[in-house]
């Protein structure tokens, strides 16, 4: 039997779908298994080169195929859809992943140990419990506006808000009643989220890249967490523009004819970061416009004075991205200027 030099693999919960090339390029090897069976034959199977679409538990077959003794590359699935020829089964996908991996110029995601997934759990937590907890937040403001009450903008100002509603005895009993279960709920989401924030802080502080990048104005520890753990490894692009249009941080480029047409940013790439970045981004143009801005760049201050402070915020998180991917590079540190610029019209 021809040896096979390249299998696509379909993942799913229960069953998968092989798909497997000889040295001629030629099919020998269409097969649906079951998980069990799966490993079994990956164990007797002669190492070989195996790829696999990056999604859900993808990097723990990864793992386990590697200890095995193949070589395991993951592509991201949108860079595989091309590949498809027609429809959409199991059959089809692993013969396009199979075909994707041969392509020279294919790009892989690096495979993820077991103590990165547990962090990306971690952060993963924190984002859940902070929804929640303004999910609650704003269940709490609209029923409170029912009755005539309104705090200020803020998480800060929810508990003062409860603690009116306990003492107004204009407000019936089973309305505060209710008020005072959402209170429970409000201190119980907030003693999680510090509760998981700590275990966060606890691994950021431990993390030498993490330290160095939160130095850069905009980033601070949940950013350079995320930097350190979302994003693939700093090596595998070219260039720091690489690295932010991974991000979805620069124009989706609609050029054709010679005629240079650019449009809004992507927005590819883990939302959760790039969402991250432009907040810390659009905090230090905050602080810049109120005149407390320290050691901004010339570039900043003009860029400010002619274009509008969304737009801004934008290009200064591409410029974090840009920086962040050269110190994690060269593992160089953030150096700031020497003296502050005067933002005279910014406001």
């Amino acid at each position: 039997m021809d040896q096979i030099i390249r299998i696509g693999m379909d993942t799913s919960k229960h069953v998968f779908q092989l798909h497997g090339v000889n040295a001629a390029e030629q099919p020998i090897l269409r097969k649906k298994m079951r998980r069990k069976e799966m490993v079994g034959f990956f164990t007797e199977c002669p190492p070989t080169v195996i790829a696999i679409e990056a999604c859900g538990a993808s990097h723990h077959w990864a793992r386990l195929l590697t200890a095995l003794g193949h070589e395991v590359k993951l592509i991201p699935p949108q860079l595989v859809k091309p590949y498809v020829k027609r429809g959409k089964n199991d059959a089809a996908d692993a013969e396009a992943l199979c075909e994707a991996m041969s392509r020279p110029t294919m790009r892989f995601v690096p495979v993820k140990s077991a103590d990165q997934q547990a962090v990306l759990m971690l952060v993963g937590m924190r984002e859940r419990v902070v929804a929640a907890q303004t999910q609650l937040a704003n269940t709490i403001r609209g029923y409170a506006a029912e009755f005539g009450l309104t705090a200020g903008k803020g998480m800060s100002h929810i508990p003062l808000l409860l603690e009116r509603i306990m003492i107004d005895e204009t407000i019936p009993a089973l309305a505060r009643d209710l008020f005072a279960s959402l209170a429970d709920e409000f201190v119980q989401l907030d003693e999680r989220r510090k509760e998981v924030e700590a275990k966060l802080m606890a691994w950021y502080r431990n993390n030498e890249y993490c330290r160095r990048l939160a130095k850069i104005p905009g980033v601070g520890p949940i950013g350079a967490v995320l930097l350190v753990m979302k994003a693939p490894a700093p090596e595998l692009f070219a260039s720091g523009r690489q690295f932010a249009a991974w991000m979805g941080l620069t124009p989706r480029d609609h050029s054709t004819a010679g005629k240079v047409r650019l449009g809004v940013i992507t927005r590819a790439g883990d939302e959760a970061l790039r969402k991250t970045l432009v907040v810390g981004a659009t905090a230090v143009l905050q602080h810049l416009r109120a005149g407390r801005g320290r050691n901004a760049s010339p570039w900043l201050v003009g860029l400010l004075k002619r274009k509008s402070p969304k737009l801004v915020a934008i290009a200064l998180a591409n410029k974090i991205a840009r920086i962040a991917w050269k110190m994690l590079v060269t593992g160089a540190t953030y150096r700031q200027n020497a003296e502050p610029p005067k933002l005279a019209s910014a406001a």
